[in-house]
């Protein structure tokens, strides 16, 4: 889409936003979250495309994320082909925002180890940077091209009328029913459900290789959207606890950067050769050696975010319900 046509499209969701309430039905609740967070991907493609900015890859991506993890949790409320066209769409994007995201991640890094080096390291890290960039160009192409496809114009278009037309696509209820429909009935069980996935890794952790730690990861990413989803309604209270699952969160998400680093490294230094091979590798061993500190500060890190005056802080926001 041309910028002027993204702006009217915005400018028409922007008059159906309203804010979530506890006793909205779950699939409207998922209805007004998909709305907020489909118009601030719209309003960062622009930026996505030029790559002026970082951040707007980055924010566009999660923006994606949190749809498609809202669609996950909406499920059961949802008719599953109603919805399979736009869940499919967005992976789609949001693969093509993650091999630029990726890349900006690795080249901001990589350009601040260079600052780093000796005069004799600095320019094949130059070199090797500059070839990242040119693969950075190919995958900024690769978004462009997605985006301008007739099929992603019929997405914003049908995805739109989806996100604010009530009942579209959403399961039949019987309000007489007293089967939980409401989202005060449901956030609850799910936030608790998504937090003891998380919790039931304590008996294994003393003992956890890198490979569960990334595991625990997911689950924390999974509760943080959840509660970031749904966080208006919980009060401020829920901010407290939400601080806590960040911390613990980008611990464990540094530690996943490294591994993949480490991995994105090896594989590029198929096509390089000489001082660029060495370089990479003195940045690896960097990151490699931030590894034990990291190993060694989490159990306290997990103590904390488990303790009881943490968890209280969620049990006061759920309250709100």
């Amino acid at each position: 889409m041309t910028e002027t046509e993204n702006m009217s499209v915005i400018a028409n969701l922007n008059e159906h936003i309203s804010p979530v309430v506890a006793t909205d039905p779950m699939a409207e609740a998922g209805r007004k979250v998909l709305l907020t967070e489909f118009i601030k991907m719209l309003d960062l493609e622009a930026g996505s495309r030029t790559g002026e900015d970082i951040e707007h890859v980055h924010k566009m991506r999660v923006s994606i994320r949190r749809m498609r993890s809202a669609f996950r949790l909406m499920e059961p409320y949802y008719k599953p082909k109603a919805v399979k066209p736009f869940v499919d769409e967005l992976r789609r994007v949001m693969q093509a925002l993650g091999a630029i995201r990726d890349l900006d991640v690795m080249i901001d890094n990589l350009e601040d180890f260079q600052t780093t080096l000796d005069a004799s390291q600095v320019e094949a890290m130059k070199e090797v940077i500059d070839s990242l960039d040119l693969r950075r160009a190919d995958a900024r192409k690769e978004l462009k091209h997605i985006l301008d496809r007739k099929a992603y114009r019929r997405f914003v278009k049908s995805f739109s009328k989806f996100l604010t037309t009530a009942e579209m696509g959403a399961k039949s209820i019987d309000p007489k029913s007293p089967a939980p429909y409401q989202l005060r009935h449901i956030l609850a069980p799910m936030i608790y459900e998504h937090l003891s996935a998380a919790r039931a890794y304590d008996p294994i952790l003393a003992t956890a290789d890198i490979e569960t730690l990334h595991a625990l990861r997911i689950e924390f990413k999974r509760l943080r959207y959840v509660i970031a989803l749904f966080g208006n309604i919980l009060g401020t209270q829920i901010q407290d606890f939400v601080e806590e699952l960040k911390i613990i969160q980008d611990h464990l998400g540094h530690l996943n950067d490294i591994d993949v680093a480490h991995a994105s490294l090896k594989e590029l230094m198929e096509d390089l050769e000489g001082d660029q091979i060495t370089v990479l590798w003195s940045y690896i061993n960097h990151l490699e050696a931030e590894k034990p500190d990291l190993l060694a500060q989490f159990p306290e890190i997990w103590k904390r975010f488990n303790a009881k005056t943490n968890q209280r802080k969620l049990g006061a926001a759920v309250a709100n319900l």
